[in-house]
């Protein structure tokens, strides 16, 4: 799981509430679905500044316009916040979620033919929005939630209240509960590099080429080896403070790598860590897929120490995070076992290890039902299952150490074996020479606070780069612009009159 770091450093203020919302619809859920099945063992992994932002909605050190506009009595809303409201407050998906509450779907039905809402429209949009993306588990199990959502419409103040306390609960038995299933040995969690940064152009921005010669470089080049160090030891820093211990697998950034970032990874202790498919057959130099070599862990041997890898099944993965939400959930889990069937069979009951690694939030959504149907057939089926055993990755390479090695990684990541989702198009490649342009400035700024510093690794996080020239409404383009001018404020420089216009088309 993981979101871009939206809080504004000088203003406290969070832009987008991503982070909240999907933590009362996916963060908390996922892992407690476990505790009805035992048998199931999963690999969690924890992006440290997703988790830094939901302490901070913990600690109340967050500003949230969204959560403050759904608290604003609705007799008291202006018409900026009337607008607000109308623009931002059906952002959750139409077919899956706002079609599953009548009263929201009337509304959005309102707005799209342009009809004048009254008061009582404005609130009961405010607790529908809230509403409507807590998880169903808990809209179920929650007994002031489920009383609230029985209402349907006509929502009183006091009912919105208890919507936005009761999100603020959830968020903070997020950790506590990961903990808890980790500690009972029927998860492992992982951690990535701590703002999300793609290591591999962090280090040199040039490694893009070697994943895609055709890929189109800044004119400014981006070369921090040091960065990337930074963001893996403040990562297993952060890990050890809430778990207890240190990290023993890392996924890094979108399964970004290269083999210029192992060494890091190892110093920092790090055992074992996750990519694509792709990128194991690339640094075989294999042009066909071989499913003997895929099914098991691969060793890193290098100067530094040892690191373990292993690589997803891509089709596997991608069925779950992009196909099977449009099939009705019996049939889904019947292909998905099919294939395990099938691969099963193939080996002949040898012990290989079939890796599912995906995006753990943002498929759910696309799935009715926020995915528990799916979910529970899925998790039924595999505890069933007589020739499968559901592992974390630890787990498996105690029993199962690798035995082939690498000698040389490819570069790449889980999205077509290149970076070409952060770099190449006009926009992603001025966005990195703005970067460089802000790097060089820090460094020659004079005394850089800690908090400068922290503003520059959040410049540094991927998501950037993966919506600029593709971004819907500009938000991220105006995120990454205000992130740069608060860097350059931070320094006590002017900042550039560039970043004040919008880059996206």
């Amino acid at each position: 799981m993981h979101q871009p770091y939206y809080r504004n450093l000088l203003t406290q203020e969070c832009e987008l509430p991503w982070v909240r919302m999907h933590g009362i619809k996916d963060y908390l859920d996922m892992v407690q679905k476990l505790s009805k099945y035992p048998r199931i063992k999963q690999t969690f992994n924890v992006v440290p500044s997703l988790f830094e932002q939901v302490e901070e909605y913990n600690n109340a050190k967050l500003k949230d316009k969204f959560f403050d506009l759904s608290a604003k009595e609705a007799l008291l809303l202006n018409s900026q916040d009337k607008e607000f409201i109308l623009k931002n407050f059906f952002s959750v998906n139409r077919e899956k979620v706002i079609s599953a509450f009548p009263r929201y779907y009337q509304l959005y039905a309102k707005k799209q033919h342009n009809i004048e809402f009254t008061t009582q429209d404005f609130l009961d949009l405010q607790v529908l929005f809230n509403l409507a993306w807590v998880d169903p588990s808990f809209r179920h199990n929650i007994a002031e939630l489920k009383q609230v959502a029985l209402k349907e419409r006509f929502f009183s103040e006091e009912d919105k209240i208890i919507v936005l306390n009761n999100q603020l609960k959830i968020l903070k038995e997020i950790t506590p509960s990961y903990n808890a299933f980790q500690n009972n040995n029927q998860i492992e969690i992982s951690v990535t590099p701590y703002y999300h940064p793609i290591l591999p152009l962090l280090h040199n921005i040039n490694i893009a080429k070697e994943a895609n010669k055709k890929t189109i470089l800044p004119k400014e080049k981006f070369n921090y080896p040091q960065d990337v160090k930074i963001h893996i030891d403040s990562a297993v820093a952060f890990y050890k403070e809430r778990f207890g211990k240190s990290p023993a697998g890392m996924w890094p950034s979108e399964e970004g790598v290269s083999e210029h970032i192992i060494n890091p990874i190892i110093k920092a202790g790090i055992n074992w860590i996750v990519a694509d498919e792709g990128i194991l057959f690339k640094s075989l130099n294999s042009k066909r897929r071989n499913t003997n070599q895929l099914y098991q862990p691969h060793l890193l041997k290098r100067k530094s120490g040892e690191l373990n890898i292993v690589f997803r099944d891509r089709n596997l993965s991608d069925l779950i995070g992009f196909v099977y939400h449009g099939m009705k959930e019996h049939d889904a889990v019947n292909n998905f076992m099919g294939h395990l069937k099938n691969i099963n069979s193939a080996f002949k009951g040898k012990d290989i290890l079939v890796t599912i690694a995906m995006d753990g939030e943002n498929a759910w959504e696309y799935y009715r039902n926020d995915g528990h149907d799916f979910l529970d057939l899925f998790y039924s089926s595999l505890s069933d299952c007589d020739f499968v055993t559901t592992t974390t990755v630890s787990d498996y390479l105690k029993i199962n150490p690798a035995k082939l090695q690498i000698k040389r990684l490819g570069a790449g990541s889980w999205v077509y074996g290149d970076f070409g989702k952060w770099i190449g198009n006009p926009y992603k490649v001025k966005a990195w020479e703005w970067l460089a342009h802000a790097r060089r400035a820090i460094e020659t700024a004079k005394n850089p606070s800690k908090l400068a510093w922290k503003q520059m690794y959040i410049l540094e996080g991927s998501d950037w780069f993966w919506w600029y020239g593709e971004d819907p409404d500009g938000s991220f383009d105006r995120l990454y612009r205000l992130h740069l001018a608060n860097l350059y404020k931070l320094i006590d420089k002017e900042p550039p009159e560039y970043i004040f216009k919008p880059l996206t088309p």
